[in-house]
């Protein structure tokens, strides 16, 4: 079952009274008259009651109910159709919804799904500002737009900081399968956000034109401002997808330079064990006539001769900084 989080009729920009969307004669616009209604996760039966009230388009109402779609603006008649992401902290991963407003000539729709904030507070802030609230529905979609974007900032703020401290443990020398995982799932985060952001300040500029309905030439400044933090946090999020791919180059160098390392002590330790193979190899032909086979001392002075030039190679690659 789907969730009326509330449903009120505003006159002059003040609360008039509560409404019941399963009355039907509740649900009249008139000039003046604004109901805004607020839904979650409803029902194809609440959305088709309430596009019977409205007359709200098929797609539209498809599209509110299946959810998962992508930011976008779309104009059905009268009637504006506006999708938005909505992002939410939960423990360390972003957990993305969406929110899909209708907007016509007297009433306001709004259909969350997924993982979002309530707009309790948007409603209280303009019940508390009549005089922008009457402005109309227009006013009353910039302040759920702006709402939506500002609450992206400490999403993008929590990011930041995950990437920094990220890129002190890589640098520190920490590569275990954890900041592996770490360095994909902020990938994904960020790859997140900036689907949900990318399209809006698009959006904001539809909504800033002169033969957009609904949109009063008064209500663009407030547009153009959410333009400006969409634009903001479009650039802080690019920003932050090549720092993280500077963590991820910096992880790769540094991991081709322990491997480089550590093909060099192999390569040093394998040319110290050369020389004692090959004079095995040597003494081990089995020549009837080898004149140092008579030597008192020889057995001696091969290990000795062995010795000395394995501690020359040791030194030798110890100075240039193989072992």
């Amino acid at each position: 079952m789907g969730k009326v989080v509330d449903c009120a009729v505003y006159e002059a920009g003040r609360r008039v009274s509560s409404l019941d969307i399963n009355d039907a004669s509740q649900m009249k616009t008139s000039p003046g008259r604004v109901i805004w209604i607020g839904l979650y996760e409803p029902t194809q039966d609440e959305l088709a009651r309430l596009q019977s009230y409205f007359g709200l388009h098929d797609l539209a109402i498809e599209d509110a109910y299946r959810a998962h779609q992508r930011p976008k603006l779309e104009l059905y008649g009268e009637t504006l159709f506006v999708v938005m992401k909505t992002a939410l902290l939960e423990g360390d991963q972003v957990a993305m919804g969406e929110t899909s407003f209708f907007i016509g000539r007297g009433y306001v729709i709004t259909v969350r799904h997924g993982p979002s904030q309530s707009y309790a507070d948007v409603r209280a802030r303009c019940e508390n500002t009549p005089e922008s609230f009457k402005k109309g529905e227009d006013f009353i979609l910039y302040a759920l737009m702006d709402v939506i974007v500002d609450r992206y900032f400490p999403i993008v703020d929590s990011l930041e900081d995950s990437i920094e401290k990220l890129e002190e443990r890589v640098l520190g020398g920490s590569g275990t399968l954890e900041v592996l995982e770490e360095i994909a799932t902020l990938r994904h985060d960020l790859l997140a956000m900036r689907h949900a952001v990318a399209p809006l300040p698009e959006i904001c500029q539809r909504l800033m034109r002169y033969d957009m309905p609904m949109i009063d030439r008064n209500t663009h400044p407030y547009f153009r401002d959410v333009f400006d933090h969409s634009t903001i946090l479009l650039d802080r999020i690019e920003t932050l997808r090549e720092m993280l791919k500077a963590v991820v180059d910096s992880k790769m160098l540094m991991s081709a330079m322990k491997q480089n390392m550590v093909m060099r002590q192999l390569a040093a330790w394998a040319a110290m064990l050369a020389v004692p193979t090959a004079v095995a190899g040597i003494y081990g032909m089995n020549f009837a006539h080898m004149p140092e086979l008579g030597w008192r001392y020889g057995y001696f002075g091969v290990l000795g001769f062995i010795a000395v030039i394995c501690a020359l190679l040791f030194w030798r690659f110890k100075k240039s900084g193989w072992l």
